[in-house]
């Protein structure tokens, strides 16, 4: 797929900002020393992690070069790195006191391997915060996909990047195992835009890009008609013709879980066998 467009990105960027405000809002950490922005699209993430963190090491890592342009212009004292979170964690390295995923890791598959990589990398007493977008639960993307499976559209999606998403029962199981605590919790956001040309544009900067790149350029503009003259139908409007734009999202918080000592084994008589053994080779 091709680069991310920031400054499409960021027609929306009030509301899309916002899920990173309530996200670390709720994040116990008092004074981390490394925080960790993954996916940090054009740095409008990074730069709430600073307000609620100004003295920690902080870094955002994306995979689009554009995104981190935008980025190191907006915030030239902030560190940014090119980084796909799709090869590996490695790179990164561990210790991380907050790994920070707000928006991103529907992009990444294999999330039962995922969320344990993403807790091991962090410092003991680290915290995961994780925000997705349930785009099984909107109702673009259900119009979205009626669309591109349709007789007239199959033919041009056979490979199309698909979003990557456990239901929450799922997500409480991981994090049930591999956690040491975890809180989660779903937002409904109202977005309130000015008409139905606006959701459109709001999701020519994410959900709907991987669709336009993919069609030639002739076959773009038919699809987004079609695509509006659903939205038209799908979302209520206002007296004054704006539309309410709802957008629901999940998210969660998670600390690693701590390595415990195992108990010694001890005898009848109070002593360890290492204690007893010892013993007798004198």
């Amino acid at each position: 797929m091709s680069d991310w467009d920031s400054e499409q990105y960021l027609k929306f960027s009030v509301e899309r900002t916002r899920p990173a405000i309530d996200l670390a809002e709720r994040l116990t950490a008092v004074a981390p020393g490394r925080v960790l922005d993954l996916g940090c699209g054009p740095g409008n993430s990074t730069a709430v992690l600073k307000k609620y963190f100004p003295s920690a090491e902080l870094l955002g890592v994306d995979n689009s070069p554009d995104m981190l342009a935008k980025a190191r212009r907006d915030y030239p004292d902030l560190s940014f790195r090119l980084f796909d979170i799709n090869d590996s964690l490695r790179p990164l390295g561990t210790g991380w006191d907050v790994i920070f995923a707000n928006a991103c890791l529907q992009w990444v598959p294999d999330h039962r391997t995922l969320l344990k990589k993403l807790l091991d990398a962090l410092s003991d007493d680290g915290e995961l915060a994780v925000q997705v977008p349930l785009q099984n639960k909107a109702p673009f993307h259900a119009l979205l996909r009626r669309k591109a499976a349709s007789q007239q559209w199959a033919s041009f999606f056979p490979e199309i990047r698909r979003v990557h998403l456990l239901d929450e029962l799922e997500y409480c199981e991981l994090l049930q195992t591999y956690a040491e605590t975890f809180t989660m919790w779903e937002s409904d956001y109202f977005h309130i835009l000015e008409s139905p040309q606006a959701v459109l544009q709001w999701y020519r900067g994410t959900g709907l890009r991987p669709y336009l790149t993919v069609l030639p350029p002739e076959k773009q503009s038919e699809f987004q008609q079609e695509i509006l003259a659903g939205i038209e139908s799908l979302f209520p409007r206002l007296h004054d013709g704006s539309v309410v734009f709802k957008f629901p999202r999940l998210f969660f918080i998670a600390g690693k879980k701590r390595c415990r000592p195992v108990p010694a084994t001890t005898q009848s008589d109070g002593r360890t066998p290492a204690a007893t053994g010892a013993e007798s080779a004198h």
